[in-house]
């Protein structure tokens, strides 16, 4: 509601599947577009796909379902004329469902003499290749094989995503019958004897799909070297299973709710429905959706089955309303890091300065023992930039929950809604703001803390630590978040690995400050008293005998 200026930038879509129909207005501001931001979005519990079958047989869409959804286009169209988005700016778009309707074109024509918005069709093929773009929006970056699954069909291809080029098959994406409610009527009308058959048949075409898809040599080769494919998953029946693991998973319970991003090895992808037998019980299941769960479980046991190399599994929120809108943005828009997106708006006046002394802060590789160097991710320019843009966001917070929202910022919080981030950036992002603002946490935000440090693990955990003790001391020294001309060369900061004679020899982290500016010789004291805390065995992540690594400083005292 923040940008009710800009309706010239509003995009609305009615995304008319085969399980539901999915209404949204998003915001393609410039500043914002890759994340696509949604400023409405509604859904019409509505399956155009079993709407078409009775008692086994095929019939028309029944006008009592068209007037269903009449009635919610109408309702639509007044909204989009509360937000004065132009006429132009509204996309209907039908998939599989409405496509092989007995009466699709009658359909279609009530919905044009009802709205005056036209119905656009997706043909097969660019139904897959539509949803792979959605798919691609949901990640900074993808190498591996994408499938959507609908209501009617599930569509597979390869994709290569990456500085804003999106490449997929030539062949577009291969599409089959085996979508959720399509398998959960077939295996009805099969019977037990006639699963069999069917697994076999779905696990044939899966595998004739993997050659006819024209994989590009260089995926084949980053398979074998990362020992399997890297398997992206879209649509409403995957999420669900990827709830259903969410559920399951060893850290218990899973801190980051949001499937966009989650990420589970092949060992935990396949299903086990003995132990989890109430679906419906699950955080976002349905009881639709609860109900699909073992024609989704067949669908994937063959899928296994057909590509017994698959190594780990990511899931995407993005599907055909994404890819829709992904498909409007310049490479430029689409090669921009999510995270530096989704943080811009908040970023000081002289980010670029500070973020070079939070670089600086961070020694290089290790010579001797690289284990003992930070997770890539947490020193990439992107995640930095991301880190000093997200300094001050939460600086109006009272002190008492100023690190627990921050903790919070990248789930539930002012990140929450940001499109396209994996979850170890929402983690790590997470780890450093809480330190950045003291790491002061109540009882029952230290818990999550616990299952946050758990996700990362014991190293990245500590570096986030690490790192947002260096963000904290920098926002002490600049408040405003701006460093003036002359104050760039008066301050230089410098981290190196050193050795360290005590009863043994010990590795440590020597940061060193050099400050020539007079009135920030107390903040810079305070701030490395506060930077060899961290590196205390007491304050190592799991305590003493934990992981941590000793920090010195040299310079002003």
């Amino acid at each position: 509601m923040a940008e009710q200026d800009e309706p010239e930038h509003y995009q609305a879509l009615v995304d008319m599947g085969s399980n539901g129909i999915r209404f949204s207005i998003s915001n393609l501001s410039p500043r914002t577009a890759r994340l696509m931001p949604t400023i409405y979005q509604d859904r019409l519990a509505l399956s155009l796909y079993d709407a078409q079958y009775q008692s086994g047989n095929k019939v028309p869409i029944s006008q009592s379902i068209i007037d269903q959804v009449l009635k919610a286009l109408l309702r639509f169209k007044r909204i989009c004329e509360d937000y004065h988005l132009p006429h132009n700016n509204v996309r209907i778009v039908a998939t599989e469902a409405t496509r092989n309707a007995i009466n699709s074109t009658a359909f279609r024509q009530q919905i044009e003499q009802a709205t005056a918005w036209t119905v656009e069709m997706l043909a097969k093929e660019d139904e897959g290749r539509v949803g792979a773009m959605g798919v691609a929006s949901s990640f900074g970056t993808i190498k591996g094989l994408v499938m959507d699954l609908g209501g009617g069909s599930i569509q597979m291809t390869w994709m290569i995503s990456e500085n804003g080029e999106v490449r997929t098959s030539p062949k577009g994406a291969m599409s089959f019958p085996y979508g959720a409610a399509a398998m959960m009527r077939r295996l009805d009308e099969a019977g037990v004897e006639g699963h069999e058959p069917l697994r076999r048949e779905m696990s044939t075409n899966f595998e004739k799909a993997l050659h006819d898809l024209e994989i590009p040599e260089s995926l084949s080769k980053r398979a074998d070297e990362d020992g399997g494919w890297t398997l992206y998953l879209s649509g409403g029946g995957f999420r669900g299973w990827g709830y259903i693991l969410m559920a399951m998973h060893s850290i218990n319970p899973y801190p980051i709710p949001i499937i966009n991003g989650f990420r589970v090895p092949r060992s935990s992808f396949l299903p086990n429905v003995k132990e989890y037998s109430d679906p419906e019980t699950t955080f976002r299941i349905s009881s639709r959706r609860a109900s699909q769960v073992p024609a989704i479980t067949f669908l994937i046991k063959a899928l296994a089955e057909s590509i017994p190399s698959i190594a780990y599994i990511h899931f995407a929120q993005g599907g055909i309303r994404e890819g829709l809108l992904f498909s409007r943005l310049s490479p430029d828009i689409r090669s921009q890091h999510p995270l530096v997106t989704a943080t811009l708006v908040y970023a000081p006046p002289s980010a670029s300065s500070l973020c070079q002394l939070l670089k600086k802060s961070i020694p290089p590789a290790h010579r001797a023992d690289s284990s003992k160097d930070p997770p890539a991710t947490l020193t990439s320019p992107d995640f930095l930039t991301s880190t000093i843009q997200l300094l001050y966001a939460h600086a109006s917070y009272p002190k008492d929950i100023s690190a627990a929202a921050a903790l919070r910022s990248t789930t539930t919080g002012i990140l929450g809604n940001a499109h396209g981030l994996s979850h170890t950036d929402r983690a790590l992002l997470a780890l450093v703001m809480c330190e950045r603002w003291g790491g002061e946490l109540s009882s029952t935000d230290e818990q999550y803390l616990s299952k946050m440090q758990e996700f990362a693990g014991p190293q990245a955990s500590w570096w986030a630590k690490y790192i947002g003790r260096v963000a904290g001391g920098i926002a002490a020294l600049f408040p405003a978040g701006v460093v003036r001309e002359h104050e760039r060369s008066g301050l230089d900061v410098a981290a190196s690995w050193c050795t360290v004679e005590k009863k043994e020899a010990v590795e440590a982290i020597d940061l060193h400050i050099r400050n020539g500016i007079q009135d920030l010789d107390g903040a810079i004291e305070v701030w490395l008293h506060e930077m060899e805390k961290v590196g205390k065995k007491k304050n190592w992540i799991g305590g003493n005998g934990g992981w941590g690594v000793k920090v010195i400083t040299t310079g002003m005292k």
